[in-house]
């Protein structure tokens, strides 16, 4: 987590002079470049929204860009290669923590609560699951400091649980030491009692029968601010009517996802997920839908963002609050839902 937080800071240093020199669009006032931390099924409202044509009723065009992480969504945002940011709320925690001035804010929210399901080896768990069950267990929770292992660890202690590495004297031991890309297949391997797993490949393993969903974190803890859009305070000045309207369109997206029939979300996504089955879209989608974890409203609450904090703040990756009036603009998508 240093080193991300350092990571973040030198992006700052590097990239503010180069920020001033950027536009939205690069020129073209009709788009609006997006980097995204990865690309995921948990997003589907977003991914419905561009292939339905939403954005364009509102003359957006939509450039996306994959970052493969937060650092990398924030050097983009900051360095204005990118206009807006797909990413974790953590990430506008930790460069306010960090001192920087004039840092993004975030304008809308995405998902409702932690996308992470719990994938057990037993599949008699499935309709008999208790998370006292994980006690004396090993779980590959994801990296440190990363929103599953800190969520994940928020859950246990709340219960009671204490959590820590292997070898210490703990109830619960959270395995932060796998790389992320490692972490299925080394629970696949036998690594572990439990693994952390988005979708779709916690669906697949369900399918593979290498694993069987137990829970979901977000059914456990929700009202979470787990993904937002973010934009530096000069765009959300200058184009809030265009935010606005992307605001607009992403609405439309989250209501045909609620609604749409399996063969419409399957149309629908399937241009951003052409090399996933049929099947896993569609499982993935109707897991997701079945926690809540698509947000119904834009606007990011304070409790949520409390909570947020709460989480980061018990696992000891907290330097200092900060006020959700620093980092949260709620007008914008109250203009767009009014």
């Amino acid at each position: 987590m240093k080193k991300l937080r350092s990571f973040f800071v030198v992006a700052v240093v590097m990239c503010v002079a180069l920020f001033s020199l950027v536009g939205c669009g690069g020129g073209n006032d009709n788009v609006i470049r997006i980097s995204e931390v990865t690309h995921s099924l948990f997003y589907a409202p977003f991914y419905a929204a561009i292939n339905k044509g939403y954005f364009k009723e509102y003359n957006i065009e939509i450039e996306l860009s994959n970052a493969g992480g937060s650092d990398g969504v924030m050097t983009a945002l900051i360095s204005g290669s990118a206009d807006v940011g797909l990413m974790g709320p953590e990430s506008v925690v930790f460069v306010n923590n960090k001192g920087m001035t004039n840092a993004p804010v975030i304008f809308a929210q995405l998902t409702a609560c932690d996308g992470s399901f719990l994938v057990g080896r037993d599949a008699n768990e499935v309709d008999n699951f208790d998370w006292n069950n994980l006690k004396n267990k090993h779980i590959i929770a994801g990296r440190k400091a990363g929103m599953p292992a800190m969520t994940l660890q928020y859950i246990l202690n709340d219960m009671g649980l204490t959590t820590g590495l292997e070898g210490e004297e703990v109830d619960v031991i959270l395995d932060t030491s796998i790389p992320f890309n490692l972490n299925t297949p080394s629970f696949i391997s036998g690594t572990g009692d439990y693994c952390t797993m988005f979708e779709p490949v916690a669906s697949q393993c369900v399918e593979d029968k290498t694993g069987y969903i137990v829970s979901a974190l977000g059914e456990k803890l929700s009202n979470v601010p787990y993904t937002c859009f973010t934009a530096n305070k000069e765009l959300l000045n200058k184009d809030s009517e265009k935010l606005t309207n992307f605001v607009k369109a992403l609405k439309k997206g989250y209501d045909f996802v609620i609604s749409a029939s399996d063969e419409e979300l399957l149309k629908a996504l399937k241009p951003s997920f052409n090399t996933t089955k049929d099947s896993l879209i569609i499982s993935a989608v109707k897991n997701y839908l079945r926690i809540g974890a698509y947000a119904e409203s834009s606007v990011l609450s304070e409790s949520a963002w409390e909570q947020m904090l709460d989480i980061i703040d018990n696992a000891g990756e907290l330097k200092a609050r900060v006020a959700h009036s620093t980092a949260v603009n709620t007008q914008v998508a109250k203009n767009a839902l009014a």
